[in-house]
């Protein structure tokens, strides 16, 4: 950092505390939302911060400032915020911001209209961004990283000042999306149960009046949470509503979306276009449609191994059922070919051969079990003749189509 004199430090703290005090006394939301955001690495807020390091004596101008002594108390914890975020120090920072956080809420409070919201969204973006920062410094200090949790607790503060009738209102869903992020990321997804609860029964919230932006947001985060729920139908719902809804310009966000909803639209039987897989970078998923149309176990195993570590493999290993129709299905046109009066009654023995050419070795009874799966599931229709090890296939439409329905159903 290059010298910076104390007058020239005094100077920048107490432009910044014009600033707030001018953005407070005119309501206006959008330049009080720029000098709280501590992550966004400002040349105005690091030439802030460079000062606050200088000039130490900051709570004194706080006080002496007629305009900005009522807001002291969050002023002062975010200039400490300021420093320690400075110097990289993300756990005093966090501490700090908790503290300016939580005096803001109290304020917030009492401004009868909503002019104050986006000042209150940077806030709810911040504790988490800071919370995860800190914990990291703390793993990386050998102790237990525990920010994230308390702000997961502020956040339901927030949400709780804006779950109430008033224009703040349309707020939550913003604030609902900052608490999904918190419990995926610590692996509580059950708690998002009551949050949910909250927005879709309450009567204050009417869905349709929540901004798009937050909309969208919230139906992919309830969609992953139906996909991790296996309710496939409802992931499908929310998921395309996310899609069709999503800034097309925003190609990060559409490719996090189809991320899960491909593995959900697999799972319902309808297939990706290789276009959508090139132009947003999935071609990982190349090889699960090839393997689904060949009706090839082997290429499927071999292509879930890329997604070990997703949040989609077991959905995606759902689909060897679907595979195991595949070929029976394929089995079944080609004798349909060389004997179309027995091409009903195939023989559990060439299946088996058939996995052995793919290299998957299963004997008849293995082979049989599956077979009676698929039929239950209702993806072959059919019976066993259990004497000749043959399943005789129905005449008419021996293999239903999904059409849109989850295996399961």
């Amino acid at each position: 950092m290059a010298y910076l004199s104390m007058g020239e430090a005094h100077r920048r703290i107490t432009d910044y505390l014009n600033r707030f005090s001018d953005a407070v006394s005119t309501q206006d939301g959008a330049s009080l939302k720029h000098l709280l955001s501590l992550s966004s690495n400002s040349p105005a807020l690091l030439s802030l911060a460079d000062a606050l390091n200088v000039f130490q004596d900051f709570n004194r101008l706080i006080k002496q400032s007629d305009n900005d002594s009522q807001f002291g108390e969050i002023l002062v914890h975010l200039f400490r915020a300021f420093q320690s975020y400075r110097i990289g120090n993300f756990i005093d920072s966090y501490q700090a911001f908790e503290k300016s956080a939580n005096a803001f809420i109290r304020e917030f409070r009492n401004w009868d209209t909503a002019w104050a919201l986006p000042a209150l969204y940077v806030i709810a973006y911040e504790i988490r961004v800071l919370a995860e920062r800190a914990d990291k410094e703390l793993a990386s200090n050998g102790k237990s990283p525990e920010k994230l949790k308390g702000a997961g607790s502020l956040l339901m503060k927030i949400f709780g000042v804006l779950a109430g009738k008033g224009p703040k209102r349309v707020g939550a869903l913003y604030v609902t999306c900052q608490l999904f992020k918190v419990y995926f990321k610590l692996g509580t997804v059950h708690l998002c149960c009551s949050v949910i609860r909250s927005i879709e029964t309450a009567r204050i919230f009417d869905f349709e009046e929540f901004p798009k932006r937050d909309k969208v947001a919230y139906m992919y985060y309830t969609g992953r949470l139906e996909v991790f729920n296996e309710n496939f139908p409802a992931a499908d719902h929310k998921l395309s509503y996310a899609l069709t809804h999503c800034n097309p310009q925003r190609e990060a966000n559409i490719r996090m979306i189809l991320k899960y909803l491909i593995p959900v639209k697999l799972s319902l039987g309808i297939l990706p276009n290789d276009w959508l897989l090139e132009k947003y970078n999935l071609v990982e998923y190349r090889n699960i449609v090839q393997a689904l149309k060949r009706g090839d176990l082997r290429l499927l195993l071999h292509a879930l191994e890329e997604f070990l570590r997703s949040g989609v493999y077991l959905v995606l290993e759902k689909l060897e059922l679907q595979i195991h129709q595949r070929l029976i299905k394929k089995i079944y046109f080609i004798q349909k070919q060389k004997d179309p009066v027995k091409a009903h009654q195939l023989k559990l023995e060439v299946i088996v051969k058939s996995l052995k050419w793919l290299e998957i070795a299963m004997d008849v009874d293995e082979v049989e079990c599956i077979v009676a799966i698929l039929i239950y599931k209702n993806l072959v229709r059919g019976y066993f003749a259990h004497k000749s090890k043959v399943v005789v296939l129905s005449k008419q439409d021996p293999f239903p189509k999904l059409n849109g329905k989850p295996v399961n159903s």
